[in-house]
């Protein structure tokens, strides 16, 4: 029996190993940031998608690309009680796109979303402020829960202080969508 489940890995791995690599080849990779105390920022833009409720999340024909903020602890040097790679909620993020080409803009901000590939994350749908063979410059900011919306204990406030981390703005240039605005989650 053994054997035989040895045989069926052997088999199986290069067809999980395709698979996910098909997966993860379907998102860009912008940046990525590591900030105090332990918190990490993996900035992409993604395939679109159609993302409920449709109401307040722009249509997958009206859509370019869905740009994404992963935000976890980081797997070590965190924080006493933090889970390792655990989602961070109640951020407030925002992405603006420029259009280093022609200077158009958009603005979005990102709200909590749930998939089966990225699990918790931040995101919305876009529409690229001109054609999809342009290249952009990406800025996030990055601001820390508001003190109504995260209440702290007094543990936490005296090794960190008031904020779970400082207001933040990461700016990319050079950013080609191309290739991601072009892909289909079929």
């Amino acid at each position: 029996m053994k054997k035989f489940n040895n045989i069926i890995s052997i088999l199986l791995f290069p067809i999980l190993f395709f698979a996910l690599s098909k997966v993860n080849s379907q998102e860009l990779i912008i940046g990525e940031e590591r900030v105090e105390p332990g918190i990490v920022f993996i900035f992409e833009g993604a395939v679109k998608d159609t993302v409920h409720p449709e109401s307040t999340n722009l249509s997958e024909d009206e859509t370019n690309v869905h740009i994404e903020a992963r935000v976890n602890w980081d797997a070590v040097n965190i924080p006493d009680g933090a889970i390792p790679d655990g989602f961070i909620p109640y951020l407030r993020i925002s992405s603006i796109v420029y259009n280093e080409n022609t200077g158009l803009k958009t603005f979005v901000d990102l709200i909590p979303h749930i998939n089966l590939i990225d699990n918790f994350h931040y995101a919305r749908n876009i529409s690229l402020p001109g054609k999809i063979d342009d290249k952009y410059t990406v800025v996030f900011k990055v601001n820390p829960p508001h003190e109504f919306d995260l209440a702290l204990h007094n543990d936490w406030l005296k090794l960190y202080g008031k904020n779970l981390f400082n207001n933040s703005e990461f700016k990319y240039t050079q950013i080609d969508f191309e290739e991601i605005a072009k892909a289909t989650r079929n």
